[in-house]
């Protein structure tokens, strides 16, 4: 598979890199040793500028062009593993245990690396390049994180690119999705306050176990019968908890979950139908019912020309037999969401070997690939910053 020729080169430097970062996995917000590594790469590349410590472990360099220009497009890639125990049995796989990098996190911070070696030693283009390594992108709140400590006010870009790897058995294939890309979430909890008696003795209690799994049902019904057939929404309970013995009534129940969506207008009906229901099963039962709804990720939107951009530089990688703009909006999501709604940009995939799922304990991100994206990134930014003039 092409890749510019520098990157080539370090292949075998951005693998060691990649399989020692996977066997130290670090969640969200505690990714000190990743950034640490970070910063250093980036200094040792001969990167102009260095800073750490962006909501927390936030790592931002700077590379400026072999020519003076007004532009500054950033780049970036997140850090942070999952609280999975892995079970792929590679040779470098987590010495962390509960700890993995099973979303490929690992991959991206590698691809950043090679294309920020690449541009530090090459430096042909007009401007800077702004390369941006976010901590707790899995739902922590990252990229708010780097946004509240200033990011782009400290760090400003006129476009942002962010990249995943897809584990889809396609080497090398690359694709977008244009408009909205990828779904928002809300977060939810919810306590049932019951009753707890004998197990013996039933009709002393007000058995939050029975509420808590028919509200499970009844909230599938928002999907079914409130939400409009041609809208996307998913809502899903993931955890239901409760009791401590075989012979007790527990007091209480907790559901847990998340809201997927396209529209904010089709999270808002959602979240007032949960609210509603929770309430009327209150009366209903005679019993309390607290609900926490959290909005997590906003829907990530690719801008439309800054894709067909994207996609011409992917070209110059993978040939254009391999790109596909027409890709299917996804439901799951991303925090890059955040930032683009701040810096116009876009988000892309690229495919490798692996074909186990993303957050599975198997999952396999395919070395090979690593430098095929680190060149499709220091790509965009070279083509960008050298096709384009005084920010409108």
């Amino acid at each position: 598979m092409p890749s510019l020729p520098i990157i080539t080169n370090s292949a075998d430097e951005l693998t060691a890199i990649f399989k020692d970062l996977h066997a130290h996995p670090e969640i969200g917000f505690h990714e000190t040793r990743t950034a640490e590594i970070v910063a250093q790469k980036l200094k040792d590349y001969g990167v102009d500028e260095v800073h750490t410590g962006i909501a927390g472990t936030g790592v931002v360099g700077l590379v400026n062009g072999n020519r003076e220009g007004p532009r500054r497009i950033g780049l970036r890639a997140d850090m942070d593993a999952l609280p999975i125990t892995e079970e792929t049995n590679l040779p470098y796989a987590s010495t962390n245990p509960g700890v993995m990098h099973a979303c490929g996190h690992d991959g991206h911070t590698t691809m950043l690396l090679g294309a920020a070696k690449h541009l530090a030693q090459t430096r042909d283009f007009a401007g800077t390049v702004v390369l941006i390594f976010q901590p707790a992108e899995e739902g922590l709140g990252g990229a708010r994180g780097m946004l509240h400590d200033g990011l782009f006010d400290r760090f400003p870009c006129d476009e942002i690119y962010g990249m995943h790897n897809a584990p889809n058995g396609q080497q090398g294939s690359v694709g977008i999705c244009k408009g909205n890309a990828m779904a928002g979430a809300s977060f939810f909890d919810i306590t049932v306050q019951g009753k707890g008696s004998h197990a013996a003795m039933p009709q002393q209690s007000r058995d939050p176990l029975v509420i808590a799994s028919a509200l499970v049902g009844s909230l599938q019904t928002i999907l079914s019968r409130n939400v409009a057939p041609l809208d996307t929404c998913v809502l899903s309970v993931t955890q239901l908890h409760s009791g401590s013995a075989y012979n007790i009534v527990p007091d209480t129940a907790t559901l847990a979950g998340t809201i997927r969506y396209f529209k904010d207008e089709v999270c808002e009906l959602a979240e007032s139908r949960m609210r509603e229901l929770c309430a009327g099963f209150a009366t209903a039962y005679g019993v309390d019912i607290h609900i926490d709804l959290r909005n997590i990720f906003d829907v990530l939107i690719n801008d439309a020309d800054l894709s067909d951009a994207y996609m011409e530089a992917a070209a110059d990688i993978v040939g254009k037999e391999n790109i596909s703009s027409m890709d299917e909006p996804a439901t799951g999501s991303e925090d890059f969401a955040d930032m683009l709604k701040v810096i116009p940009g876009a988000y892309c995939r690229v495919g490798h070997s692996g074909t186990t799922g993303l957050h599975n304990p198997s999952f396999f991100l395919d070395p090979d690939i690593l430098p095929v994206g680190a060149s499709i990134m220091a790509r965009v930014a070279e083509r960008r910053l050298n096709t384009l003039g005084e920010p409108s």
